[in-house]
């Protein structure tokens, strides 16, 4: 086959690859905008923004976008935290059994969090967090963590230990090296562990939807089911609009610190002079 077929060939796979990816999105913003909308991609006959303003006139919702927004950015930040200080003597000592430490860490990011969920629900009807956002918060902050101090560790190690070494000789302590002066270059290693945990809170259904039963308690991913209908049938322009709304907290913190995680680590030269 000639070198002109197999990009020919390449080129026809990449493009349908692409309108695969493509059709759900084009199809979430016209059901958003059509008064009849249906699973079928159509443009819509009318026009209309009354599926957005249907669901944001509703208490329910709001209330359920609040929620998810306390639970995702509280348990970002637990994470951020928790596995910064837990990374730092990963990256900086010489730790025995560091490596099985490490490994044990990685297999446990392979572990489904629902897989322990029966009892962890037995757990928090003991200790009083079922019903709780406090008790989701929780659970989703330690099951984030293995992740988050991998992460973590890793961009640490980038960081350059003679820079930490200068500011412990001008009397820095650990905790004040930790956050002003690993903490500020590792920033792009932030965003990023911050992002990846927000968004997996931001998405996650099942955890609050098993650990909440107060309706006024449950976040936007849970309160997206709401749209299904008990016999089958489905408010797509609702759902659609819910949709776009949904995804906007996850799009709009990307683009906010997309600089900063493109910026990389360009600390070759930071220990210089």
């Amino acid at each position: 086959m000639s070198e002109r077929k197999v990009n020919a060939t390449q080129y026809v796979v990449l493009t349908i690859i692409a309108l695969a990816f493509l059709m759900p999105h084009v199809w979430l913003v016209l059901a958003s905008l059509d008064t009849n909308a249906s699973q079928a991609l159509h443009l819509p006959r009318h026009w209309t923004l009354g599926n957005f303003t249907d669901v944001l006139s509703n208490a329910r919702n709001l209330s359920g976008f609040g929620v998810g927004l306390v639970i995702s950015l509280v348990q970002s930040s637990i994470v951020v935290v928790v596995s910064g200080l837990a990374a730092y003597p990963l990256s900086r000592y010489h730790l025995s059994y560091k490596k099985t430490f490490m490994y044990s860490i990685l297999f446990m990011t392979a572990l489904p969090m629902i897989a322990v969920i029966v009892p962890v629900y037995k757990m928090f009807l003991s200790v009083h967090l079922l019903d709780s956002i406090t008790g989701v918060i929780l659970y989703l902050s330690a099951s984030s963590l293995p992740y988050g101090i991998w992460l973590m560790k890793n961009f640490m190690d980038g960081v350059p230990f003679e820079l930490e070494e200068a500011a412990k000789i001008e009397g820095a302590g650990t905790l004040a090296t930790l956050k002003d002066v690993i903490a500020p270059l590792m920033f792009p290693g932030i965003c990023v562990t911050f992002i990846y945990t927000f968004s997996g809170s931001w998405g996650n259904f099942f955890v609050p939807y098993i650990l909440l039963s107060s309706q006024d308690k449950l976040p936007a991913s849970v309160l997206l089911y709401q749209y299904f209908g008990q016999h089958g049938t489905i408010a797509y322009g609702p759902l659609a609009a819910f949709s776009i709304i949904y995804a906007l907290p996850s799009i709009l913190l990307y683009i906010l610190s997309q600089n900063y995680m493109s910026k990389g680590f360009t600390l070759a030269g930071a220990s210089k002079g």
